[in-house]
């Protein structure tokens, strides 16, 4: 009977360890919590930085790959966003999507 059980607990773990796992298109909950942190460290750079208009720029990120989107007023504005969020840790690409007013 003891058998039993263990061997129950035993399936159960490894199906809710599977359960929290990523895939291609899901994050699992680890990268979910690394992704929240590395979009609010961006946003918070590009809002300290005096040369972009971090209220402007929008900010997503999934498994470390951080699109930026929304608007800037140069083309120069636009460079610095994407060298802002380069520099910033745990970031492993950036897509630039903002658009010049």
């Amino acid at each position: 009977m003891q058998m039993i059980r263990r061997q129950f607990l035993m399936v159960s773990s490894a199906m809710l360890l599977g359960a929290c796992a990523g895939t291609t298109t899901r994050e699992s909950t680890g990268e979910y919590i690394d992704d929240t942190a590395i979009t609010g460290k961006v946003k918070t750079a590009l809002l300290q930085d005096k040369q972009v208009s971090g209220l402007n720029i929008n900010v997503e990120t999934f498994k470390g790959k951080v699109q930026l989107s929304g608007f800037a007023g140069t083309a120069e504005e636009r460079a610095r966003a994407v060298t802002i969020a380069s520099g910033v840790p745990g970031v492993k690409s950036v897509t630039n999507d903002i658009r010049l007013k």
